[in-house]
Parts: C-alpha cells; structure tokens; sequence
C-alpha cells in the first residue's frame, strides 16, 4: 500500500504525462453564456445569435455559446453587465458600452452627443486601425478581449406630448435614458427630466404616463410597437450611436487554444459585418415606417441640427474628458476630413 507521500509523488507523475490537449479540452465549458439587451427579434440581438451559431458550426461544438437576452443574467440591469462579466457570470459579452459607463466610463467615448453624425462619419471611424488598435487596448485593461465592432443604431427622441423641433421643446419633459449619467446630462442640459431605467421598467413606465418619452434606434421603436406605449412624435436627431461590442472574458479566451481564438475572432467579425447590414437597411427605411403608424416624424434641418448641437456643448466637453480625449479629438479629427471629402 503507497503512503501519502508516495499517493502526492505518483499523483504529480500522472499528471506531468497527461496529454495537453485532454487538460485543455477538460477546461472547455459545456456552455458560455452571453449577454444581450434585446432578442434576436432586434437588429442587435440578431447580431449575437449569428454569432453563436457561426462559433459553434466552425468549432463543431466545441464552443457552445448560449444567449441570453434581456440582459436577463443580470436580472434586466444592462449597465451591471461588464461588472457581472468580470465576476464570471457572464461569459461573452455583445453589447453597447455606453451602458457599462458606471463601470468602464473609458469605454463610452464612441457615444459623445452628435460626435459621429452620420453613416459617412462612421464608416471613416472605425476604418481607421490605430484608432480602433487602441480602443481595443482599453477593453483589454478593463478585463476583456475585443473581437469585432458593430452598430446599435443612431438613437431617436420620442415623446407622448409634443412635436420637438427645438432644444426648448425639451423643457419639461420626463425622458427615460439607459444607466449613463452622460445621457442624462444631456436631457438636462436641454431642460428635460431624465429618469434611468431598464428598458423592461421602461415599457410600463411609458404606457401609464408615468415617463414622456425615450430614446433609442427607431428600429428598437418599431420591433418593440412604441407607439402603441402613447409615443406619437418622434424626430430623427441622430444624436448618438454607440457600437455593438463583441468581446470575450479574459479568463475564458486564456482557456482556448490559439486555433479556437483565431476562429472565433474570425466568426464575430463576420457577424458584426451581417449585423451593421441590418441596421443599415432598417435605418434607410425606419422614417416611412414609423410615419406609416400614424407617428409624426420630424427630420431636422442642417440649422435646427446645428442648435442641438450648441445645446450640447457642455455635456460634449464634460464627457470628453472624462472618458478619453484623445481617442475623441482623433474620432473628431476623422470626422472633420469627412465633411470635406
């Protein structure tokens, strides 16, 4: 019979002569779980299935991603996702960092008020490698590995009580914003009311009176019925627009061999690309769509944008050195180069 020290010595020999591809595939998960605001009915929520379906065809199962929409890991509270995520609760993240900003503030610097005004802007952006080289750096300090960047979609003011063509037809009203104090300084600044809810507390929130209005992609208007939530006018500011992030808990991209990375990393660049497609289609449509309920639609003017921008200068600057002002000046300086081409 061994003693226990020849138990511990026999033990050690047993393991130094284990393959190493058993010990990494034992570290393997049955299933990842995932996090995502919004079903697959939504542009965003589609983005993540494709995902997971595409990682799980090319490693043949070996990485089984599971979403779960609704942020419903964190029981509705999208802002508590990237801290949950660093907890080990959620395993794969595809997401809108602006709704992480109480946790990475570093990380909303995308979604500064009117900084990327439109689709030109944007595709010039996030073309730009250095650019998006360091924006991945800082995702990777603050606990994950970045794969792929796609859209959640420019955000549209709607309300119950008013056509809002001016920042001062913004006085009074109760607007519910996402967990971003910078969204909410920017209803303030304009003299609304921002209240921070879940979009779960939301719905409700709107249908009784109890909030005026909201903000968001007119393609999360139209999927989710807003209209039939007492929203009747709607103007089409293309005041923010915030990335769709695909990263990985950096635990658990450090458990995959190399060949599983470089696949997966290849199958959520191919899933951001499908899910910017989408948002594109249903953002050249969403106007005669939401219109077509019965909605007034109001789209600014070149002069009307340019007062929402003043109106905005406070927040803009504020926010901009809070998060990082050299990635802004840079988005800025590419932004800039775009108006003029």
């Amino acid at each position: 019979m061994l003693n226990r020290r020849q138990l511990v010595i026999a033990a050690g020999a047993a393991a130094l002569g284990a393959p190493r591809c058993a010990g990494a595939q034992a570290a393997y998960k049955a299933e990842y779980k995932m996090s995502t605001v919004v079903p697959p009915a939504f542009a965003w929520g589609k983005g993540g299935e494709i995902f997971l379906t595409l990682v799980k065809e090319r490693t043949s199962g070996r990485i089984n991603i599971k979403q779960y929409p609704g942020a419903s890991l964190v029981q509705g509270q999208q802002d508590r996702e990237f801290s949950a995520m660093r907890q080990g609760v959620i395993d794969v993240l595809c997401g809108a960092p602006i709704n992480w900003t109480s946790t990475v503030p570093q990380l909303g610097c995308f979604t500064l008020p009117f900084l990327i005004p439109d689709h030109k802007a944007w595709d010039a952006v996030f073309a730009d490698d250095a650019l998006v080289r360091d924006y991945f750096d800082l995702v990777r300090k603050a606990g994950a590995e970045p794969l792929a960047i796609g859209e959640t979609g420019y955000r549209q003011i709607s309300n119950s009580k008013h056509a809002v063509i001016k920042p001062d037809d913004m006085k009074g009203l109760k607007v519910r914003v996402v967990g971003s104090p910078m969204y909410g300084e920017i209803m303030s600044s304009m003299g609304a009311n921002p209240t921070f809810m879940s979009w779960a507390d939301a719905q409700p929130a709107l249908a009784s009176g109890a909030v005026d209005g909201q903000e968001n992609p007119l393609e999360v208007f139209l999927a989710a019925k807003v209209n039939t939530l007492g929203q009747k006018y709607v103007t089409k500011w293309n005041y923010s627009n915030d990335i769709l992030l695909y990263a990985i808990a950096a635990p658990v991209w450090a458990s995959w061999t190399p060949a599983d990375q470089k696949i997966v990393r290849e199958a959520a660049v191919d899933a951001a690309k499908q899910q910017v497609a989408l948002v594109r289609k249903l953002f050249a449509e969403d106007v005669q769509r939401v219109a077509a309920l019965g909605v007034d639609v109001h789209v600014p003017t070149a002069s009307e944008m340019a007062a929402w921008q003043i109106a905005a200068r406070r927040p803009y600057a504020r926010y901009k050195a809070q998060t990082q002002p050299q990635i802004v000046s840079r988005v800025e300086e590419i932004v800039a180069r775009t108006r003029k081409a």
